[in-house]
């Protein structure tokens, strides 16, 4: 078993893209141009999780529990601040509207050769603050995307 470090994933904001009621594919990404998102130092976390649906069935003394909608949540992405990177300026961009956008994960886990993993998704830019802390701090752009789709996973590929 092999694992990976984080280090080397590289964020990309694509443009506006609606959902839809179906889950989306990987073709559904290919006509994006993607803008890389630069200096990241955080990305988060991704995925679903079903909300809780509790049913206290009087006879029955127990609670039963169902699944209900899925939810893939809020990707908090923390960047340093760079006034001339293109993938945070389309991001600031991207919060002033009520458009969705086509997000692409790229992992370091490529094979020798090979082609990296890939996560692809529709998020709406919810919020894009900067933050200063302290005195030894770098200014760093907080980023919350709200997730409104499947995540389309692309797994890491050997040269064939």
């Amino acid at each position: 078993m092999t694992i990976f470090a984080t280090n080397g994933a590289r964020l990309y904001i694509g443009g506006a893209l609606a959902t839809k009621a179906a889950d989306f594919v990987e073709a559904d990404f290919v006509p994006q141009t993607w803008v890389e998102i630069g200096e990241t130092e955080g990305l988060g976390s991704i995925g679903d999780t079903s909300t809780e649906v509790g049913f206290d069935g009087v006879s029955a003394k127990r609670t039963r529990r169902l699944k209900g909608t899925r939810n893939a949540g809020t990707m908090e992405i923390v960047c340093g601040i760079d006034y001339a990177d293109a993938g945070q300026t389309a991001v600031l961009a991207a919060e002033k509207t009520i458009q969705d956008y086509a997000f692409k994960l790229v992992l370091n886990d490529a094979p020798v050769g090979g082609t990296p993993s890939e996560r692809y998704y529709v998020a709406k830019v919810g919020s894009a603050v900067e933050a200063f802390d302290s005195a030894n701090s770098v200014m760093k752009l907080n980023i919350s995307l709200w997730v409104n789709s499947n995540v389309v996973k692309v797994d890491a590929a050997p040269v064939i």
